[in-house]
């Protein structure tokens, strides 16, 4: 059996967003920018793709720029209102457990003279509102905070943020909101969001195609220079089987009315099973709906998360240690050391990330194994 459990990184593509691109890879290959009909049929795929994405985030279809992902999202975002802003002010925002895309960015603008603040969170990952009122004041260009966070699924209170923009004239709010699209609600318009990033691989859609909202009024100069595409934001031949697929991703997902339901009876279920099965963990994600659906985030107390990871994947079982961007590195987790975990803790944590395509069954079978293995590494351990 193979299990998947690691949805937060990437998911599995939808078969009907395979064939969809497979279609326009083999037979509506035109340019969009071509006057014949292959780039008329082409550019009439990447409208209905924009139709199809701006009707489920509730949005104008000028107001969404496509990109290669949520990491140009964010990029074109910062980067493009601190240049818009810098000379109303020179503060930024943002909390202590964004995605390297968003906190890369920061520190570079802070190499740059930019005095960027980040926001403490508590122990299951949640902004402390309270110290960012505290910094919010008539210096601050720009705040940028993501919905889900991607290690634990705390659902930040993006709402509450963006009530106070309405006092400040010149603040931008930008949100990552790649975990949130198609598993959490969110309608930038509703909270006063001027920009916000979306990225298809992480609801079934294709690897290297995102989407960014900038809400209308708002003017930033692009990152990159040449042709006039994406409305001169974006330059650079437009991924049109990556585009089509996004689109078909979405109206596919969005659709299915019960893929959250899915989704939450399947963490429910492994938590349970967790509670019950197996002793001296810690969970640190939020157990209630402040946490998003689809991530489960729990520490086994005196097991070292790497050396469990590969026990499970020998039994065809896939999960995470943490952010796939920084899995690599042999740091910890700043996300998991912001929340306040302690070392061990730290060491022991596995994040479980679900899709509408597991089951309980699928479940079972993981908890079979977590079992299995948890005692097999503690007993070694302890020796």
């Amino acid at each position: 059996m193979q299990v998947y459990l690691d949805n937060s990184a990437t998911t599995k593509p939808l078969l009907e967003v395979v064939e969809v691109m497979n279609d326009y890879y083999q037979n509506h290959y035109g340019n969009p920018s071509s006057l014949h009909r292959m780039g008329i049929t082409a550019e009439k795929g990447v409208k209905s793709a924009r139709r199809i994405i701006c009707q489920w985030l509730n949005i104008q279809e000028n107001e969404l720029y496509f990109t290669s992902g949520g990491t140009e999202s964010n990029n074109i975002a910062l980067f493009g209102a601190v240049n818009a802003l810098k000379k109303k002010g020179n503060k930024i925002i943002t909390t202590c457990i964004e995605h390297p895309a968003v906190l890369n960015v920061c520190k570079k603008l802070e190499q740059n003279g930019m005095d960027v603040h980040y926001v403490s969170v508590n122990d299951k990952g949640l902004i402390d509102i309270e110290a960012f009122n505290d910094v919010l004041d008539e210096n601050t260009i720009l705040v940028s905070v993501m919905a889900v966070n991607n290690e634990l699924g705390t659902i930040q209170p993006i709402d509450k943020i963006g009530k106070q923009k309405k006092f400040f004239n010149n603040l931008y709010f930008h949100v990552d909101a790649v975990q949130a699209f198609g598993k959490v609600p969110i309608c930038p318009k509703d909270i006063n969001v001027d920009f916000l990033s979306v990225s298809a691989h992480k609801l079934h859609g294709p690897k290297g195609i995102g989407g960014l909202y900038i809400r209308n009024g708002i003017t930033i100069q692009p990152l990159m220079l040449g042709g006039s595409q994406e409305r001169n934001m974006r330059s650079g031949t437009e991924n049109v089987p990556g585009i089509v697929g996004f689109g078909k991703a979405v109206e596919s997902i969005f659709s299915t009315n019960d893929h959250v339901n899915k989704i939450n009876e399947c963490k429910k279920h492994l938590l349970k099973g967790l509670k019950q099965e197996i002793s001296d963990i810690k969970i640190n994600s939020y157990e209630d709906d402040r946490c998003a659906p689809h991530v489960l985030n729990v520490s086994f107390l005196g097991v070292k998360a790497e050396i469990l990871l590969h026990m499970l994947e020998q039994d065809g079982i896939y999960v995470s240690t943490g952010s796939a961007c920084s899995s690599k590195k042999k740091s910890q987790s700043h996300v998991l050391k912001a929340a306040g975990l302690k070392a061990e803790e730290i060491e022991g944590a596995v994040r479980f990330s679900f899709s509408f395509e597991n089951d309980t069954q699928e479940v079972d079978y993981v908890l079979e194994k977590l079992k299995k293995h948890v005692k097999s590494i503690r007993k070694m351990v302890r020796r």
